[in-house]
C-alpha cells in the first residue's frame, strides 16, 4: 500500500473512536511528507529539533507540528515560534523554559507532561508524584505562555502485550484520577506503530505512528 493509503487506513480506524493521529515523520524526506500533505493530512511529529526546524522552513505553514522526542532546554528557542504541541515535557525546568520562549514569540504553547510508565531505562519521563507536584504548584499559575493539555507515556519495547497493556492502563488510571481536579487535561498520548491498537483499547486519545505509515526508518550512515 502507498503511504497515503496507509494513513487513510489508520485514520479510518481512529476517527470513529475520537483518536487523533500524529504521523511521525522523523528521518523521512520532505517529498514523502509532501505526498501525505497533498492528500490532505497536515499533522506531523518529529523527534529532532534541527530536523523539525528544517522541515518547518521548507514546507507549507498550515502544518501542525508536534515535537515528540526528548527536548533539551537550550533547544526550545528554535521550535517555540511555530510548534503546536510538545509531547515530551519531563521536568518543571523544561516547562519554565518553554514558557519563557513562548512569551518571546507572543504565543501560548500546548504541552503534555511525559509520565514514566515503562520498565526500561531508555525511556524518560516524570513520576506520578512529580506530575502532581507540578500541577499543584503555585508557580505554575504564573506560566501564562504554556498550557498543559494532557499526559504522554511510552510503553516498554517488548512483544509481551500484557505488559504493554498494563503500562497503558496505569497511565490511563492516573489520567482519570486527575480529571476531576484538572478537567483541562483532555489528551492522553500513548501508542505507536507497534502498540497503538492496544493503546486505543486502553483509552488513548492521541497516537504517534511512523513506520506503519512511512515504512521502516532510514538512518543516515
Amino acid at each position: 500500500m502507498s503511504i497515503v493509503a496507509n494513513i487513510k487506513e489508520i485514520e479510518k480506524e481512529t476517527s470513529t473512536k475520537g483518536v487523533t493521529l500524529v504521523a511521525v515523520s522523523k528521518t523521512k524526506p520532505i517529498e514523502m511528507l509532501m505526498e501525505v500533505y497533498n492528500a490532505g493530512f497536515k499533522r506531523f511529529g518529529e523527534n529532532y529539533v534541527q530536523e523539525l526546524t528544517e522541515k518547518y522552513e521548507s514546507m507549507p505553514k498550515d502544518i501542525e507540528w508536534h515535537f515528540i522526542g526528548h527536548l533539551q532546554s537550550n533547544k526550545v528557542k528554535y521550535i517555540a515560534p511555530f510548534v503546536s504541541l510538545i509531547h515530551s515535557v519531563d521536568s518543571f525546568k523544561l516547562l519554565q523554559e518553554i514558557n519563557k520562549q513562548a512569551a518571546k514569540n507572543n504565543r501560548v504553547i500546548d504541552c503534555l507532561l511525559q509520565i514514566y510508565i515503562a520498565e526500561e531505562d531508555t525511556k524518560s519521563g516524570m513520576t506520578e508524584e512529580e506530575c502532581l507536584e507540578i500541577l499543584q504548584s503555585e508557580t505554575l499559575k504564573n506560566l501564562a505562555n504554556i498550557r498543559i493539555v494532557g499526559l504522554m507515556g511510552m510503553s516498554t519495547f517488548t512483544d509481551d502485550e500484557n505488559q504493554v497493556r498494563k503500562e497503558f492502563r496505569k497511565l490511563k488510571t492516573f489520567h482519570s484520577s486527575l480529571l476531576s481536579s484538572h478537567p483541562y487535561l483532555k489528551t492522553i498520548s500513548m501508542g505507536m506503530s507497534g502498540d497503538y491498537a492496544i493503546a486505543i483499547e486502553e483509552g488513548s486519545t492521541m497516537i504517534r505512528v511512523g513506520s506503519k505509515i512511512f515504512g521502516n526508518r532510514s538512518y543516515p550512515t
